[in-house]
């Protein structure tokens, strides 16, 4: 298991010359970049919205804007605040800032600037000591149920406890719950009025007792910047410049807090893909990043859609997930473009039952994992992933794996920091560091050679024990710190630096504060949720049938497009292998009743309803199925902006054929005599405006002004059965002739017309 893109601070690979240099200067932060990155790396003033397409690079495009603007003295470090949603993003981000010289930048979560700011300005605020922070709310959610006299059982309490948090995230308070929960279509797991009291009784707890919880921090912190001006303007002489990771995942809580921090200045850079938005049941919502342009109407607009991650196959399979979507997001999705080499097609297998299912995952992966010369496929067991749609579904690939003698690891169970035998293994580790050449065990040896004996007396060994279950997991972690010291001690060597235990230490620190577990040498398993800013090598998407992959629970459109979101992030995971499977019934011998999820119709061979076909590679193979591998249509050549040259991606931009934000042509009064004529077409064929002709259409138009047939079918949108209708009526407006009541609205002569129109310039 791997982060996105590998980080300086916590290296992947050891390779020397990948810390060896820090850019020079700050044209140098900008070597390497592709012209998209440059471009959001460049543009260091007023607002910017990155539109970012899964595995495109965009931690990197936003780390060299922040590093080229500190190395070319526009930003001050510390007056930079980027945030983001992980512990472990930001300290990817503080790692990769420092690499680029950009040392000092603030680099946080929502939570911890905030938690910051609240510590620091609370006695001036409120007086006294912040309240204590309550780690963990699922217990006082328990005590608040049994004062209402609710029963919950444990999955009912996770999900009540869900309920409140997401209240607090959309600042709903508990006697609107009901309410507010209704309107937004959401599935309560009790009576909401029940829920409504309970939250009503956490709250009253949480007084009694002087603690706070996490969405507690925001919303003092909204509250003391609101209703302090002093407080709030402080803030801001700190911090004049903000970016924002993954916008698609804001809550309006934390969007009112970012307005908070911003005043009324503009010096912003958000990062997001709406196609990527999966957290809506915390209250994420998409909107504000697709909304951005409406708020800052001056904003430049990025998009990067090449795909450095994955194989054009992988790509071609995730472009065609998302060409099947509808809804909001679905209009603003990116179509990517391999920068990869060709790779194996993407997989698709029917087994029989779910042991089944498992237990071929588990062979497969017993092939991949094998090395070359053995004639397997040599690739890391680190590099493999098994994902799913709930965490139920794991146990049976647990057993299957164990079954084939192929170590596993459970992202999303236990925290790898939190396990007894790292933390044991961190207190003799910093208790051999203050002993230093007082033990004997540790004379001359290198740092790695220290951890090795250290680890040795809590069982690692050079090789691992047989089987698995918990003797081979302690080991598998007493390994992973013995990597990580290894790869910490080549990297730093490698910057020219000497390093002590005491340094490896801190560095474990750090790691733990961001929750940076270091790869252990098994397959993930892992929920679509949880693998969220992960890759690997080779992805297995498991249980994909209708019920589960959508869940059975999500009813509405806007509940089933998340749940494709949900499969694209999956699909957007692998780097080059992909396999892609569903179960025909639950137990062996049982009906054969399941059908494979509707996500998959048009792009696993044989099946109905193709969706659209997008440029790229063949479609997969299904085994055991067969069927012939849908046709791929034509590629079409790329459109460039006719004013800069760029490549064009939108759609929208494609029709006008430049920039949006380009220097434009526009006849202006020829573009109101069109929108004049097309509403008065609308009405008479009792039609929206749109399927006359769109708005950019009519721009491209009024911009191109054609003289001719030819000229005007060249344009985007004006097909052959639009040109035989209106091709005649838009000539005539474009020559500047005023049409005359006599012309009919197919654009010919009204004498064979059965309904004369008016004249599109009447009002």
């Amino acid at each position: 298991m791997t982060a996105a893109t590998p980080s300086p601070l916590f290296p992947r690979v050891s390779t020397p010359a990948e810390y060896a240099t820090v850019p020079r200067d700050a044209d140098a932060v900008l070597e390497g970049l592709d012209p998209e990155q440059r471009e959001v790396a460049t543009a260091l003033y007023g607002p910017v919205c990155v539109l970012a397409g899964a595995g495109t690079g965009k931690t990197r495009a936003i780390t060299h804007r922040i590093a080229y603007g500190v190395r070319a003295g526009v930003f001050q470090p510390a007056s930079v605040l980027a945030v983001t949603f992980t512990n472990r993003a930001a300290g990817e981000m503080r790692g990769r800032l420092r690499q680029l010289g950009a040392g000092g930048v603030q680099a946080r979560t929502f939570h911890s600037a905030a938690l910051r700011q609240l510590q620091y300005f609370w006695p001036k605020a409120v007086g006294g000591e912040v309240p204590r922070l309550l780690e963990r709310k699922v217990q006082l959610v328990a005590e608040a149920a049994a004062r209402c006299r609710v029963r919950l059982d444990r999955n009912e309490l996770r999900d009540v406890t869900g309920e409140i948090e997401w209240s607090k995230v959309t600042q709903t308070v508990p006697e609107d719950y009901p309410a507010v929960a209704a309107k937004s279509g959401r599935e309560a797991p009790r009576d909401a009025a029940e829920i409504a009291r309970i939250y009503g009784m956490y709250e009253q707890l949480k007084r009694e007792r002087g603690v706070i919880d996490f969405e507690d921090v925001l919303l003092l912190t909204v509250g003391v910047l609101q209703e302090r001006h002093d407080i709030a303007d402080q803030v801001r002489r700190q911090y004049q410049h903000f970016v924002v990771d993954e916008y698609q995942d804001v809550s309006p809580l934390q969007q009112r807090l970012l307005e908070l921090w911003l005043g009324d200045r503009e010096s912003l850079c958000v990062v997001g893909d709406a196609s990527q938005t999966i957290y809506s049941f915390t209250g994420a919502t998409p909107d504000h990043l697709l909304n951005f342009r409406t708020r800052h109407p001056g904003a430049t607009v990025v998009k990067l859609v090449r795909d450095y991650r994955s194989t054009p196959q992988v790509v071609h399979l995730a472009n065609g997930v998302l060409a099947q979507a509808r809804g909001r997001a679905a209009d603003h999705r990116l179509e990517l473009v391999s920068q990869r080499e060709p790779g194996p097609d993407p997989v698709y297998t029917a087994y029989a039952d779910e042991p089944a299912e498992a237990e071929g995952v588990a062979r497969r992966i017993r092939e991949l994992i094998t090395p070359v010369e053995q004639g397997g496929g040599g690739v890391p067991a680190s590099e493999v992933a098994i994902l799913y749609r709930v965490n139920a579904q794991s146990e049976v690939y647990e057993q299957a794996l164990a079954d084939a003698q192929v170590p596993y690891q459970l992202r999303g169970a236990e925290r790898f920091f939190e396990r007894p035998e790292v933390r044991e293994a961190g207190l003799l580790l910093r208790g051999a560091a203050r002993a230093g050449n007082a033990d004997p065990a540790l004379t001359d040896a290198d740092i790695p050679s220290q951890v090795r004996a250290v680890l040795g007396t809590r069982g690692w060994t050079p090789e691992p024990p047989a089987g698995s279950g918990a003797v081979r997991d302690r080991w598998e972690s007493l390994a992973a710190l013995v990597r990580l010291a290894e790869q910490f001690c080549a990297s730093q060597l490698a910057a020219g630096r000497q390093v002590t235990l005491a340094d490896l230490v801190a560095e474990l620190d750090e790691r733990a504060a961001a929750q940076h577990a270091p790869t252990v040498e098994g397959v993930t398993l892992a929920s679509l949720h949880a693998a969220k800013g992960l890759e690997w090598d080779a992805v297995f998407l498991v249980g994909l049938t209708e019920g589960m992959v959508p869940i059975t629970y999500a009813k509405t459109d806007p509940q089933v497009e998340e749940e494709r979101r949900l499969l694209y992030v999956g699909v957007t995971r692998a780097r080059r292998h992909l396999a892609l499977s569903w179960a025909l019934s639950r137990s062996p011998g049982g009906r054969a009743n399941r059908r494979p999820s509707r996500f998959l119709n048009g792009l696993r061979p044989g099946s109905a309803a193709p969706a659209p076909r997008m440029p790229g590679g063949a479609g997969g193979i299904e085994r055991g199925s067969g069927g012939a591998i849908a046709p791929v249509r034509k590629r079409r050549g790329p459109v460039h902006c006719r004013v800069c040259g760029r490549t064009l991606t939108d759609a929208g931009e494609m029709k006008l054929r430049r920039c949006e934000d380009c220097p434009s042509e526009l006849d202006e009064a020829l573009y109101e005599r069109l929108r004049d004529w097309r509403a008065e077409q609308a009405g008479q064929l009792g039609q929206p405006a749109y399927c006359v002709f769109t708005d950019k259409t009519l721009l491209a138009i009024a911009e191109a002004v054609p003289g001719t047939e030819g000229e005007l079918s060249g344009i985007p949108g004006v097909g052959r059965r639009k040109l035989d209708k209106f091709g005649a009526d838009v000539l005539a407006l474009c020559s500047g002739r005023e049409l005359t009541r006599a012309e009919g609205i197919d654009g010919t002569s009204g004498s064979g017309s059965e309904e004369p129109a008016r004249n599109s310039t009447e009002k």
